[in-house]
């Protein structure tokens, strides 16, 4: 238990002084109960039934039968003393919950005030009532025991005191592992209620793999934590057969030469009787009520009442979270994403998808990512979003290390299959926000990014939608609406308007370019996008390149090689739609169904299977 808790604990018993006195006073009941119940059979036989007097061998036993009535009155009175010590303190962890939830808009009041704050008087009444039984109660039976004959006390005193040397040095290390494996237990549990109602937002952005892995770490850490706890369980299972087994063992094997001592018939069975009747279940109720209960009482006073933060009493306001800092003009801020030696490939044998890949980009940048299908373009924008794990190097987003919880709050990932649940159009859009959104700031972001008709037509943020009823660039839309939304200021578009027409997309492209201390990232599907970026990024597998839309058209073949099969060239049809990049930004055949695409760097019309990826499967996340 920490020296915080054990000062503030040993203060609330100094003020309730007076309850403890009672509470010791009534127990002197117990210990003269326990006294009795050796003491009076050795008696009864050796002053009684083996003298041939029954009768003094019956009031013996019938001071043991006294003895039990008025042990029963003092343990009642004890209770009425613990519950005098536990009440104040569950009180005071109440006033304590409620004033911090008050403050700080803690949404684990309730939980902490229904369940944990009554954990803690539970198990604090509980450590008492064993705590004072065991003393109480060694102390009787020590007494009888010298009372019968002082030569018991060499039989039964050493093992007794070993046990409960091993029981008190084992405590310490023991109270750890049952911590460690609480906090595991919690953890597992926490991220479990996270994962579950979610996973049908887990299968929309394709991070089955990763959210399974994350749990089986939870797993791995509660499995790893209850193996320690058992094999220091051992101990207190030790001390326990040591304190309170053994002395039985010894007492019947030490008999004949105790008797051969002078000690009595009586003596050698009262003896019997106080490590059967008393010490044995106070040194079991101590093992396991203080071996186990103790830490748990420690993990719930910790989180009741924490220490104060550092610098003062100064508290954040009720109501408010911590968000992305927006940029300060004059302040230095962190790169929006740097990529360093960044090697990926999808298993240890394949060849590297994306291979020693350096990349600073300032924040407020816009990136235009483009290059031949299967190159790994998806996979650099998922491995930003931290969705996917390098083989080698390190990426860090707004300056944390990914992946991280602190670098997953720096972005938000729009795949290509955008995902719309069923419900109102505001819970879809403000779906990444944890604080609450206006209409006005709503409908704003609807109209920067091209929603505002659709929002009208839906009938408002009120109305309800069915994802099947909406088209695929209407999902694209609400998608893109809520990414804009969110307080992430790198925003990553991983063709996430490929179901758009060019004049959508270009809204839409701008309007994340404009979002104050945003940086956006764009998997290009249209050359207008390039041209539209402050710098683009090739990637043809063996190297990268990276410039303006106009310096890649002097220094990389590839990406004049890209643009030429961009251009529309006069002497052929132009698309059903008008589409002036010709890349036919409806769902052509089997599109909206299956997620393919149009390629817009190779012939017109030309299908591909779902995904950027070499395994052909669809990759990306939101939020």
């Amino acid at each position: 238990m920490s020296g915080g808790i054990r000062v503030r604990g040993a203060r609330f018993l100094w003020a309730r002084r007076g309850v403890v006195v009672r509470l010791g006073g009534w127990s002197v009941l117990e210990t003269g109960q326990t006294f009795v119940t050796g003491y009076a059979p050795a008696r009864a036989l050796d002053a009684g039934f083996l003298a041939g007097r029954a009768d003094v061998g019956l009031a013996w036993l019938a001071v043991a039968g006294l003895a039990v009535v008025v042990g029963a009155v003092g343990t009642g009175r004890v209770y009425a003393g613990v519950a005098a010590l536990a009440e104040p303190l569950r009180d005071r962890l109440v006033e304590g919950v409620v004033e911090r939830g008050v403050r700080e808009a803690d949404d684990g009041v309730l939980s902490a005030l229904t369940q944990q704050v009554e954990i803690a008087r539970d198990t604090f009444a509980g450590l008492v009532m064993v705590s004072r039984s065991f003393v109480f109660t060694a102390v009787g039976a020590l007494v009888g025991l010298l009372s019968l004959a002082p030569p018991l006390l060499l039989v039964v005193g050493p093992p007794l005191l070993a046990g409960v040397a091993l029981f008190a040095a084992s405590l310490r290390p023991l109270a750890r592992r049952q911590k460690a494996f609480l906090v595991a237990d919690e953890a597992l549990a926490g991220r479990l209620g996270d994962v579950c109602p979610g996973l049908r937002d887990i299968t929309a952005a394709g991070a089955e793999e990763r959210v399974a892995a994350d749990a089986g770490e939870h797993i791995d850490a509660e499995l790893r934590a209850a193996r320690s706890l058992a094999r220091w369980g051992v101990l207190r299972v030790a001390s326990l057969a040591i304190g309170g087994q053994f002395p039985i063992v010894l007492l019947l094997a030490a008999a004949p030469w105790l008797l051969a001592r002078g000690v009595t018939t009586g003596a050698v069975v009262g003896a019997l009787a106080y490590l059967t009747q008393s010490l044995l279940p106070a040194l079991r109720n101590l093992v396991h009520g203080l071996g186990t209960s103790g830490s748990r009482l420690t993990v719930v006073l910790r989180r009741l009442t924490p220490p104060p933060a550092p610098g003062g009493d100064k508290q954040e306001p009720p109501g408010q979270r911590h968000h992305p800092t927006p940029h300060t003009p004059g302040i230095a801020r962190a790169p929006a994403f740097s990529l360093t030696s960044l090697t990926f490939a999808y298993s240890p044998t394949a060849v590297p998808v994306i291979d020693n890949l350096g990349l600073t980009l300032p924040p407020g940048s816009h990136l235009a990512v483009v290059g031949p299908s299967g190159i790994g373009k998806s996979t650099l924008a998922a491995l930003v979003a931290g969705l996917l794990e390098p083989r080698r190097g390190t990426i860090r987003v707004g300056g944390e290390a990914v992946p991280s919880a602190a670098a997953a709050r720096q972005r938000v990932l729009i795949p290509q299959e955008a995902y719309v649940f069923t419900g109102t159009v505001a819970d879809n859009l403000t779906h990444l926000r944890q604080d609450p959104v206006s209409e006005t700031e709503l409908r704003a972001a609807a109209d920067a990014v091209g929603l505002g008709p659709l929002l009208d037509a839906l009938g408002g943020p009120g109305a309800r939608v069915e994802p099947a009823a909406l088209s695929a660039g209407e999902r694209q839309l609400i998608a893109l609406t809520r990414a804009y939304l969110s307080h992430a200021p790198l925003a990553l578009l991983d063709e996430a308007t490929c179901h758009l027409d060019p004049q959508a997309e270009e809204r839409a492209e701008r309007a994340f370019a404009r979002r104050p201390g945003g940086t956006l990232v764009v998997v290009a599907h249209r050359i207008s996008s390039a041209r539209r970026a402050d710098r683009v990024l090739v990637m043809d597998g063996r190297g990268t390149a990276c410039g303006t839309h106009r310096e890649l058209l002097e220094t990389s073949p590839l990406y004049r090689e890209l643009v030429g099969g961009w251009t529309p060239v006069p002497s052929q049809p132009a698309l059903p739609l008008g589409d002036a990049d010709r890349v036919d930004a409806v769902a052509g055949p089997g599109l909206s169904g299956d997620g393919r695409h149009v390629v817009a760097h190779r012939p017109v019309g030309q299908m591909e299977a779902p995904g950027d990826l070499r395994d052909g499967g669809p990759l990306g996340g939101e939020g």
